[in-house]
């Protein structure tokens, strides 16, 4: 396998890696959040319990698995948190020429739906990475560890991590086709404006059956999920749990696809 093709798809993050935030979609718009919306509710949306397995592949090759779920805290903590814990694998052939083992963890804010710390633990071939990010929004600061350095950096208010914002986008009432916006994302010790469209209704089909979904356009300024800039496409279903049930990315060679195959089951 040649360092190109490697590139394709090395560092395969979960489906909850895509970078998206979103504030109220009543129109067409474009917006970069100052708080939080007060309309947006995780318990309605999401909740501890929840688990879905995603199968990856690579032009039509079996790359691995990811699952992404939600779980309390072991240790229940003085204001409402939850767990956002995505892991991806690469499956037995690919893990020949380059394995990977990643895990990653958000813990969010229940009421604001704001993240408070997210924790990478990123293993792709020879090379493992610990590193951390702790976020301080009442003072405008997230302090970022990697390999064992601290480091304070300024955040823009109501900032998410690359975990909590699909989730913040999962809670809102309704995504409305036509809309667009801007939001603030930290990655990589980095603040990044993310622009967002929300496209179309489609129809989706999986081992699961067929669903309704809403096809979701994420102009990605940094390298945050299948080491791809640019264009990276999620089709959510169109119900109040706004469940990811595919995404699409472009990489150098073809494009990296993740589908549900597990976990849910449409609505009868």
């Amino acid at each position: 396998m040649t360092t190109r093709t490697r590139d394709s798809w090395h560092g395969l993050y979960p489906p909850v890696a895509v970078s998206i935030l979103l504030a109220t979609l009543v129109g067409p718009c474009v917006l970069a959040r100052s708080e939080p919306l007060s309309t947006p509710t995780a318990s309605q949306s999401f909740a501890p319990g929840e688990r879905y397995t995603y199968s990856i592949s690579w032009l039509g090759i079996p790359a691995g698995t990811a699952v992404m779920q939600v779980t309390d805290m072991p240790v229940p903590p003085r204001r409402p948190l939850m767990r956002l814990l995505t892991t991806t694998r690469s499956n037995a052939f690919v893990s020949i020429f380059y394995p990977v083992d990643n895990r990653i963890e958000s813990i969010l804010d229940v009421e604001t739906l704001t993240p408070q710390r997210i924790v990478f633990r990123r293993r792709e071939g020879s090379r493992e990475n610990d590193f951390s990010y702790t976020f301080r929004h009442a003072e405008g600061e997230v302090v970022a560890v990697k390999d064992g350095v601290a480091e304070t950096l300024a955040i823009p208010p109501g900032t998410q991590d690359a975990i909590s914002c699909l989730y913040y986008l999962r809670s809102l009432p309704s995504l409305v086709p036509g809309s667009s916006l801007v939001m603030n994302v930290h990655h990589d010790k980095k603040n990044y404006k993310l622009q967002v469209t929300i496209e179309e209704l489609e129809r989706v089909d999986g081992p699961w059956g067929s669903v309704e979904a809403v096809r979701v356009l994420a102009v990605m300024p940094f390298r945050g999920i299948f080491m791809n800039e640019g264009n990276i496409r999620i089709w959510l279903t169109n119900d109040i749990h706004h469940i990811p049930v595919m995404m699409k990315a472009k990489v150098m060679i073809g494009s990296v696809v993740a589908r549900l195959v597990d976990g849910w089951k449409p609505p009868s």
